[in-house]
Parts: C-alpha cells; structure tokens; sequence
C-alpha cells in the first residue's frame, strides 16, 4: 500500500514482485554491458563520488570538473546511450502521473559502505514532472528534508522492489543514502553480480529532463 511521506513525495513498497525485479535486473545488465557505470566527480575539485553511475534514456546525467549536465552521448564512450529498460518505463507510466515521457534513466551502483549526500535533483528545466526512484539489491536508509538544506531530515528503509516518486511540492526536496544494510546474497538472482557484489544496491531515478510541451 502506498504511503505519503510528504505531500507529493509516495513510497510504494514492493512495488516490483521477484519477477519484476529479476527482469528489471536483467535489462540493467544488458545496459551496463553497452554503456559501462563511470566514477562522476564533484565540479571544480574532481573529487570522485563512492557511487558508480551509468544511464539509459535520450539523455544521460554526468558530473565532472565542467559541472552537472545531461547530454546524449556516454563520456568515455561517445556512444548515444541505450534505450531505457521498459519494466522501468512501465513503473513510470504506472505511477509518475506525468503525460510526458521520462528522458533520462539514472543508474546508481552502491557498493557496500557507499553513501550519497544531501541533495537536490535541480538540473532538469522541468519540474512539474516527478523523479521515479527504483530500488534493487541491498536495503537502504533513504534520508529526506525540506527545501532548504539546513532543514529537519527523516528516515526511511528503501528495499528491493520499493518504488518512491518525489514531485509535488517535494520535487526539490534535499534527499540522500546514509548507508546499506548487509542482506547476503540479495542480487545473486538478479543478474548484476558483473558489477556488483551480492549486498550491493542499485537504484534507478527516472526524470523528464526538458519541458513537458517540447517535442
């Protein structure tokens, strides 16, 4: 049953049952294979994020010393990136309550002991569509505030399956991971041993990324 955290911002647990995780699993696998997860690095220092990254989609999310950006092509690559895996797009089409199609499908791969800080999703130009957040592998303690960085913050464990959408008036929320929880072999099934080890985690974010009225 779903449940809202905060306006716009809804958990819906074991959204995926293990055929659609083992499916979505398998998508992201082939993925991956075309399009290789790179280590992004905070602008201006080059400091490496502990989580790796790839994308699927039109357009993909990078980060270096230029700066935070989309675009169309894999940075080490140069190939455009792959289309994005349809169980994901069915989740949107299901949930996100958003005419226009995602653009860009955000692929985060935790390894144990990997965190993501406190941030805002605020590079799209359009923000009336939601962020689809998709869950696989190791548990999660998804951490989430206000508007303002220095605002109070809660908690919730994300599990395999768990689908969150943030729109709304929470679209711009500050969120992050502080940590994952060791569950043994979690992924052995899900086709993503190749990247990560069992108690890894990963985690899709669909996002619209240009207006919705653009072609």
């Amino acid at each position: 049953m779903a449940t809202a955290l905060a306006p716009g911002l809804i958990h819906h647990p074991g959204y995926l049952d293990a055929a659609a995780r083992a499916r979505l699993a398998a998508e992201i696998a082939a993925i991956l294979a075309d399009a290789p997860p790179v280590t992004p690095r905070m602008p201006r220092t080059g400091k490496p994020f502990s989580v790796r990254m790839s994308n699927a989609g039109p357009l993909g999310w990078v980060s270096d010393v230029r700066g935070y950006r989309y675009q169309p092509a894999h940075p080490e690559t140069g190939r455009p990136w792959p289309a994005m895996p349809p169980t994901a797009l069915a989740a949107w089409a299901a949930l996100a309550a958003c005419p226009a199609a995602p653009e860009a499908c955000l692929i985060n791969l935790y390894a144990p002991g990997t965190r993501m800080g406190l941030h805002q999703d605020r590079d799209e130009a359009e923000f009336s569509a939601p962020v689809l957040s998709l869950s696989l592998g190791a548990d999660a303690l998804f951490r989430y505030g206000g508007l303002r960085r220095t605002d109070p913050t809660r908690s919730i464990r994300l599990s395999s399956g768990d689908a969150l959408v943030i729109g709304g008036p929470s679209r711009l929320i500050f969120h992050g991971v502080d940590r994952l929880y060791p569950v043994g072999d979690c992924l052995a099934e899900e086709s993503l041993l190749g990247e990560l080890p069992p108690d890894g985690r990963c985690n899709l974010t669909l996002r619209r990324v240009t207006p919705c009225g653009t072609p």
